[in-house]
């Protein structure tokens, strides 16, 4: 992992992956990510121009893991917020427990529990404030990774609600009055289904890629990166028969139908792994072996045994 790395030397290439089995500081397991040189591209512009990078592309591409990548290659932190259709932009920067501290005055008021040298802390506001992710980016004095994910599964004010926060990296606590602003620009990473259309005068502050689904040879390399020391024979098959099955779906559900992704064709092999080769590659000859994997809809199972009759 590079280290110690200035501001000036950020930059990322796609090349530095963990090692087998390896954990960041959370305790989170590390995998392979094989960015093409468009994205690698777009990561470095938006470094260098601090903007944030709004990602879109069919769901289970790699767009969540990209943020990991980059803070791995980079040994930057990363704060990653995962947004529900609850979420408020607020939450992002900080939340402020008022029932705690309506509590503790009403304790202290009254002479129970609350001791003397508890008075000044419960006394100062900023002891119930709790900083988010965005908050805490703002307050590391090294850049900070930051994943917004999923930005499209808030409330349509959400985006909107964190223009001057993205754009002038900068907020105030209401609550204490503190005026946060950034030590050093966080790399901001936003993912988008495309749920929901997302503000003009949000889009104009970020900068945008599609990720597009890696072709075949970077679906084996794919595959060989996750799962190092496997058959090629099995590999080529399994990406051969999971490419004919994407293809089917296209082709009856058309472009923007929900087609199998890349972290299906991972979870599938790592199944597959589990048979012996002989055995496994019999049944890539077959019936699509453990098609639940695959296929994540009734629909899409009816259609599949449809095509699979039409063809014997």
């Amino acid at each position: 992992m590079v280290k110690d790395l200035t501001e000036k030397q950020l930059e990322y290439t796609g090349k530095v992956q963990p090692q087998f089995g390896e954990r960041d500081a959370t305790g989170h397991l590390l995998y392979p990510y094989l960015p093409n040189e468009e994205l690698i591209e777009a990561v470095n512009l938006a470094i260098y121009l601090e903007r944030p990078l709004l990602l879109k592309g069919e769901p289970g591409c790699g767009k969540t893991r990209l943020a990991r990548a980059v803070a791995y290659e980079l040994g930057l932190p990363l704060e990653a917020w995962y947004i529900k259709s609850t979420t408020r932009a607020k939450d992002g920067l900080y939340s402020y427990d008022a029932v705690t501290r309506l509590r503790d005055a009403q304790l202290a008021a009254t002479g129970r529990i609350i001791k003397d040298e508890d008075i000044p802390r419960i006394s100062d506001p900023a002891t119930y404030v709790k900083w988010g992710p965005l908050g805490r980016a703002f307050q590391n004095e090294q850049r900070t990774v930051v994943l917004i994910d999923e930005i499209d599964k808030a409330d349509i004010d959400f985006p909107n609600d964190l223009l001057l926060e993205l754009d002038e990296q900068r907020f105030i606590v209401e609550e204490t009055g503190q005026e946060v602003q950034a030590k050093a620009p966080p790399i901001v990473f936003i993912t988008s289904n495309d749920e929901k259309d997302l503000p003009d005068a949000f889009l104009r502050r970020c900068l945008f890629h599609y990720v597009e689904f890696p072709s075949p040879p970077r679906l084996v390399e794919i595959v060989n990166n996750h799962f190092p020391d496997s058959p090629k024979a099995l590999v080529d098959k399994a990406v051969v028969r999971f490419l004919l099955l994407r293809e089917e779906m296209r082709k009856d559900k058309g472009e923007g139908g929900k087609k199998v992704s890349t972290s299906e064709l991972i979870d599938w092999f790592k199944v597959l792994r589990r048979f012996p080769q002989d055995e496994v590659l019999a049944k890539l000859d077959g019936k699509l072996p453990f098609a639940g994997v695959l296929l994540k809809s009734w629909d899409d199972h009816i259609r599949h045994l449809r095509q699979s009759r039409g063809r014997e």
